[in-house]
């Protein structure tokens, strides 16, 4: 304890004038005994203080060391702490990982432009949020993805303006604020560049890691009301961009905010319609060729909406699959086919897309099968369709995924055959049971000679692989007449009907086959 308390003493302030002090008296009683004031000591001696003046003398000195010590000290501590905040103060308002502004340190460069901008804008803000960069984390891993943020950093740093701002604002998005020099066609100009920088590929580990941009700009005025709006805006221009197709830059337009505010209310919708049942399965009849006699139905999603009425696909797919929602809409669209299919004819087969979302789901076919046994729709009578998008990011996974899909009796369909850009090569890889010729050229064959001929290729292609085809989009009797001649198996299109009610498929079904066929040629 004793040696606590010389330990505490030692290190306090007191102690050290007091070792100063005893320094000096040292100094004087070393001095005094080696004669060493001369002079001085006879002048001093002449008024009879020389032995008081000289330690007071030295006393002095010491504490004026004492002062000098402490005051280099507290200017040293000084000087630290302010480093200290300063890096502080960096590190709380630059990104990590990329050494960019973040968000708040952006924020307040927005807000000071803002401030001092009129009516006419001087300075704009290019939101750039990455396309396809989850697959490089998913296939590759968090330090690929580590890898392509630095990159997209030191690229969009590259292409910054003088007087401009670069930031990470959170995850895959960045943002640059840039003076509006040069006018719109500088700025169209900025942001083509940094579209296409990134679009380069990035090199890690012997990969080429591929990712896209798509950017939204906008312009910053006086009368935005702080740098959150301005953000705000910048963010609803790239989410038109990507809902125009990705890989583009879009400019704010009061517009896009009245749709975005239209677009979260259906979401919301949405949600609630898929837990009350609202969204339910119509099925468009699939015919044999040429006989023209039913062979099964594709399962297509019609929402009955309590005020906008009956709501085809394209008005809500999208949303769920961008929301997550897709596949509680899948299954549930799923089960109730099952559910409708099992009071049908055991030959009648029901198809269903899946989509790109779902199949990335490793449990996707334990899923299927736990709902083929719940309704006790056998295997044989399923096909699952999908697309070439659901294969490109990870042909591997998607592999293992067919197989168990087919090993459960489930046949696979390759949907929208000829819209990908490496069909033959998924051919080559995968093993599949039909194709399905997109709609796009079954719509021109009577019309183009060029377009007759690809799909004629795409028959003869499906016959010497062992395939199947069906061609969707049929709506003439001589469309059907010349791909029964070129081998086609099946047809679906408005030709043999239109997407149906369950009461609808249901009376079709039921009756003879001959009378059906005469109502699908009606």
């Amino acid at each position: 304890m004793a040696e606590k308390r010389r330990g505490s003493w030692g290190e306090g302030e007191l102690y050290d004038a007091l070792c100063l002090l005893m320094i000096g008296a040292c100094c004087w009683i070393i001095g005094a005994q080696f004669h060493a004031f001369g002079t001085l000591n006879h002048f001093i001696l002449a008024h009879g203080l020389s032995d008081q003046l000289m330690l007071g003398f030295f006393m002095g000195l010491a504490m004026i060391v004492v002062s000098l010590r402490k005051s280099l000290k507290l200017r040293l501590a000084m000087r630290e702490r302010d480093a200290t905040a300063a890096r502080a103060e960096a590190v709380a308002r630059h990104d990590a990982l990329t050494g960019l502004a973040n968000r708040r340190l952006f924020l307040e460069a927005v807000e000071l432009s803002r401030r001092a901008t009129g009516a006419e804008p001087s300075s704009a803000v290019l939101l750039v949020d990455l396309d396809r960069f989850k697959p490089v984390n998913d296939l590759y891993g968090h330090a690929a993805g580590n890898a392509v943020l630095c990159t997209v950093a030191e690229r969009l740093d590259g292409l910054l303006p003088a007087r401009g701002v670069a930031a990470r604002i959170g995850g895959d998005e960045f943002a640059m604020l840039v003076p509006l020099e040069g006018g719109s066609e500088a700025l169209a100009r900025l942001a083509q560049a940094v579209i296409g920088s990134i679009a380069a590929p990035v090199l890690w580990n012997g990969n080429a890691l591929r990712v896209g941009a798509t950017v939204g700009i906008a312009l910053i005025t006086g009368e935005d009301v702080d740098a959150e709006v301005v953000l705000h805006a910048a963010d609803l221009a790239m989410y038109q961009g990507k809902k125009d197709g990705r890989g583009t830059y879009r400019v704010f337009k009061s517009a896009m905010d009245v749709e975005l505010k239209a677009r979260a209310q259906l979401e919301s919708e949405l949600r609630a319609a898929i837990l009350n049942g609202e969204i339910e399965p119509f099925y468009q009849p699939v015919v044999s060729l040429p006989e023209q006699t039913l062979i099964g139905v594709e399962v297509l999603a019609r929402w009955r909406h309590p005020t906008r009425g009956l709501l085809a696909p394209a008005r809500f797919i999208s949303i769920a699959e961008e929301t997550g929602l897709i596949a509680d809409l899948s299954y549930r669209l799923l089960r109730q086919a099952c559910i409708d299919a099992r009071d049908w004819p055991a030959h009648l087969q029901i198809a269903l897309n899946i989509s790109p979302q779902q199949f990335q789901d490793t449990w996707l076919s334990e899923r299927i099968l736990a709902i083929l046994t719940e309704t006790g729709l056998a295997p044989n009578r399923l096909e699952v369709e999908i697309t070439e998008t659901a294969l490109v990011q990870d042909l591997e996974a998607a592999r293992a995924t067919l197989t168990s899909l087919q090993n459960l009796g489930v046949r696979i369909a390759l949907d929208d055959f000829g819209t990908g850009y490496s069909s033959l090569y998924h051919l080559r890889e995968l093993k599949f049971d039909k194709l399905k010729i997109d709609r796009s050229y079954i719509d021109t064959i009577s019309m183009s000679e060029e377009r007759a001929k690809l799909v004629d290729a795409i028959i003869k292609l499906s016959a010497s692989l062992g395939l199947v085809t069906t061609a969707e989009g049929i709506e003439t009797n001589a469309s059907v007449d010349w791909l029964a001649t070129q081998g086609c198996d099946f047809g679906q299109g408005y030709l043999f009907g239109a997407p149906m009610p369950k009461s609808e498929i249901d009376t079709l079904v039921s009756i003879d086959p001959e009378v059906a066929k005469s109502c699908l040629a009606a």
